[in-house]
C-alpha cells in the first residue's frame, strides 16, 4: 500500500482509507475479520461518523479495537449532522466527540471532520471547540466534509490550526469537480461550476480530498460496477483490468488515484473480497490515455 501526506497534518497515511459506515449490522467477529483484512493489506486508516448506524458502527468497531494496538491505526470520525438539522455549535461538537470516544473505546481521535456545512455556523464557536479538543488531547487533527472553498476560508479565518481534509463525493460516475475544469467557459451542462473549483482550491491549500462512495452513481443510487445501465463503462473497466490482471473495482480506485491531487478514496464495502480489490488500487498506475478512456466511457464528452 502506497502512503500519502494527509494535508498539512504531518501524518503519513495509506493511499486508500477504509470506510466503516456499513459495519453496524456486523458482529464483533465479523468486524475483527474486516479490520484484519484491511490491516493485512496495508490499510490502517478507518473512517467513521457519529451518525453511522446511529453510533453502532463506532461501537462495534471499538469492541474489536480493544484487541489491537491503538497507536498502529488511524481513526477518523465526523460530527455535525443531527435529525433535521446541522449543528456546528461548541456544545454539539464537543459532546459528539466525547460520545465517539466512548463508543470507540479510545482516548483520542486522529482526525475529526465537520460532516456537512451548517448554514448557521459561527467560525469562532467552531474554533473554540477545536481548540478545546486539541488542548485536551481528544482530537489531534481537523478537517471538513462536503465544503466549498469559501466555507473553508471562512472557517480558517477563526480556526488557527490547518484543516487537512475535505471529504467529497467523487468517482468514475461522479465527476463534477473535474468536468467544470475541462469545460471552462462553455455553455454546456458539464461546464457548470458547482463547487467553486474546490479541486484546485484543495490542491493549492494542501488539503487532501477524500472521495466518498467512489463506486456509486448519483446520490446512493447504487454501484456502477457490473451494472447493466453502464455497459460501455464496464467494458472499458474490464479491458483495463485484464491488462493489469485486476478487477474492475481495482481499476475504478486506480482511476481516482491516477489524478495528481493525491486523493485518498474511502472504501464503502463490507465484502472482504471487494475490500481487497479496492485496496489493490494503490498498486496500479494506469496511463493518461486509459484515464481519459474511462472518463469518456462514463458518458463524458471532451470539448
Amino acid at each position: 500500500m502506497h502512503v500519502i501526506d494527509l494535508g498539512k497534518s504531518g501524518l503519513k497515511v495509506p493511499a486508500v482509507a477504509v470506510g466503516c459506515m456499513r459495519i453496524s449490522n456486523m458482529n464483533e467477529r465479523e468486524v475483527s475479520a474486516f479490520i484484519y483484512t484491511a490491516l493485512s493489506n496495508g490499510a490502517n486508516f478507518f473512517d467513521h461518523a457519529d451518525i453511522y448506524g446511529g453510533g453502532k458502527s463506532e461501537e462495534v468497531f471499538g469492541k474489536a479495537l480493544s484487541h489491537l494496538t491503538r497507536e498502529n491505526i488511524f481513526i477518523q470520525t465526523k460530527c455535525g449532522i443531527r435529525k433535521g438539522q446541522y449543528d456546528f455549535s461548541y456544545d454539539h461538537i464537543v459532546s459528539s466527540v466525547e460520545g465517539s470516544l466512548k463508543r470507540l473505546g479510545t482516548e483520542y481521535i486522529d482526525v475529526l471532520l465537520l460532516h456537512r456545512p451548517d448554514a448557521l455556523m459561527e467560525p469562532e464557536e467552531v474554533a473554540r471547540a477545536f481548540s478545546y479538543l486539541k488542548e485536551t488531547g481528544k482530537v489531534r487533527n481537523f478537517g471538513v466534509s462536503n465544503h466549498n472553498p469559501y466555507q473553508i476560508r471562512l472557517l480558517q479565518k477563526a480556526v488557527d490550526m490547518p484543516l487537512c481534509v475535505n471529504q467529497l463525493q467523487f468517482g468514475v460516475m461522479h465527476t463534477p469537480m473535474v468536468n467544470s475544469g475541462i469545460n471552462v467557459n462553455m455553455y454546456n451542462e458539464a461546464g457548470i461550476n458547482r463547487d467553486g473549483s474546490v479541486l484546485d482550491f484543495c490542491r493549492l491549500e494542501n488539503i487532501t480530498i477524500q472521495p466518498w462512495s467512489p463506486m456509486q452513481y448519483g446520490f446512493f443510487e447504487g454501484s456502477f460496477i457490473d451494472n447493466d445501465k453502464f455497459p460501455e463503462l464496464n467494458e472499458v473497466l474490464e479491458k483495463t483490468g485484464n491488462k493489469y490482471g485486476v478487477s474492475k473495482t481495482t481499476i475504478a480506485i486506480a482511476w481516482i488515484l491516477r489524478h495528481p491531487a493525491k486523493m485518498q478514496p474511502i472504501t464503502g464495502t463490507t465484502n472482504l473480497t471487494r475490500l481487497v480489490d479496492c485496496l489493490k488500487g494503490s498498486e496500479i498506475q494506469i496511463t493518461r490515455a486509459e484515464w481519459y478512456e474511462i472518463y469518456r466511457a462514463a458518458g463524458n464528452k471532451l470539448p
